[in-house]
């Protein structure tokens, strides 16, 4: 196996959490009833470029499906974050009617729509058909297609190329930011947005951790990657999605943009935590095990209280989390989602039903493991009436939580 940006072979397993399902491919009840497919979740760390990236077992296009359930409206906070994304660019870019954007995986049309608000033009490309329908519905054009280097020659060249939470989800990343350059104005920007290696790691953050991440990433591992390109960072912000995560703005190396003390400053602290030491990488096993402990360990003496145990968000994380500790339908009952793609299908692993927010009410379960720990705050807001029946919330990443509703 080799590194996927820099192909030197790989040697250093960063994390191991053994074998799991796609963790965004839910299961109807037809499916309990057939084998289903595990493959090892492993990490390795490039100790050339440090690239961290999973095991090759999976292709994008399994992945990333026609029926594929991740929905980006479905959080309020995520819409929030985007709105004020593209108030700040539009102004900050001085976008006009004039203008171009093209978003990366825009999903269903979440941000996009806020530039067709303003009139600005824009177009969206995104894989998977059902998120791709419901862009359309809002009136905007999307190309249902994977982007790269190849597809990148068939689009108008944009002003703005913007990707949130995609450029980690991309097998060749090589390929994805050759299709960037390609696609790019000469005096454009682009922004993308992912979580900081860093954050993972000093947060104890495993859990962000599934197939569908098929890299982790660094400010210092991504200005390479942009370098080999032609590409240039020259600027970048720490935002607070996600756990932690960084929004860079980049341009074509030779633009009369100047490279703000931003980057060098992160460049130096990413240094100094130790992010090009391997020692910083092989010290995290136990950091993940020892959460793993502390959540089976939480789970087993408050189920033999007789608790009943339901958990909030079907989310990809949380099925990292449950199929890491060995957790089963039965020891958590039931798993609630808003999104009606996932609700009444089952989480892939543990087998753990999902159900509607209003199954909270219905069953009034003790204790509520919020399983997307980033939109806990948010989580905790809209189910407030909890503290009717003294519920507690629990959330296990970084250390374990338990807070009273």
């Amino acid at each position: 196996m080799y590194c996927r940006h820099c192909k030197k072979p790989l040697e250093h397993v960063f994390l191991d959490l053994g074998l799991a399902p796609f963790s965004n491919a839910y299961l109807s009840k037809e499916d309990l009833q057939k084998t289903e497919a595990l493959y090892p979740l492993k990490l390795f760390v490039c100790d050339q470029c440090w690239l961290v990236q999973t095991e090759d077992f999976a292709k994008a296009d399994d992945l990333f499906q026609a029926d594929y359930a991740y929905f980006s409206s479905t959080s309020t906070s995520w819409l929030a974050h985007s709105k004020r994304y593209t108030d700040m660019i539009t102004t900050r870019l001085a976008l006009t009617k004039d203008s171009f954007v093209i978003e990366l995986a825009s999903n269903d049309g979440y941000l996009l729509k806020n530039f067709v608000a303003e009139g600005i033009p824009c177009l969206g490309i995104e894989p998977t058909h059902d998120t791709a329908e419901a862009a359309r519905k809002l009136g905007i054009e999307v190309l249902e297609e994977f982007f790269g280097e190849d597809m990148a020659r068939g689009v108008p060249k944009a002003d703005l190329i913007l990707g949130n939470n995609v450029y980690a989800h991309v097998p060749d990343i090589n390929d994805f930011t050759k299709g960037m350059k390609v696609a790019l104005k000469l005096g454009g920007t682009i922004t993308l947005e992912f979580p900081h290696l860093l954050e993972l790691i000093k947060h104890n953050q495993f859990d962000t951790v599934y197939h569908e991440h098929f890299s982790y990433l660094s400010l210092y591992t991504v200005s390479k990657i942009f370098a080999a390109v032609g590409l240039r960072i020259y600027d970048v912000e720490q935002i607070s999605t996600h756990g932690g995560s960084l929004r860079i703005y980049g341009c074509h190396d030779k633009a009369a943009l100047a490279t703000t003390t931003a980057v060098t400053n992160l460049l130096a602290a990413e240094m100094e935590f130790g992010l090009q030491k391997l020692e910083t990488y092989l010290a995290f096993q136990k950091k993940a095990d020892q959460v793993k402990s502390d959540f089976i360990s939480f789970i087993d003496a408050e189920k033999k209280k007789g608790k009943k145990i339901a958990g909030y968000g079907a989310a990809a994380k949380g099925n990292t989390l449950l199929n890491y500790a060995g957790i089963k339908t039965g020891v958590i009952d039931f798993v609630c989602d808003a999104a009606p793609s996932k609700q009444n299908k089952f989480l892939p692993g543990s087998h753990i039903p999902i159900l509607p927010p209003s199954a909270i009410d219905a069953e009034r379960p003790d204790i509520i493991v919020i399983f997307p720990w980033n939109i806990a705050a948010e989580v905790k807001t809209q189910l407030a009436h909890v503290k009717n029946w003294n519920a507690e919330f629990v959330t296990a990443v970084p250390t374990l939580r338990k807070d009273a509703a």
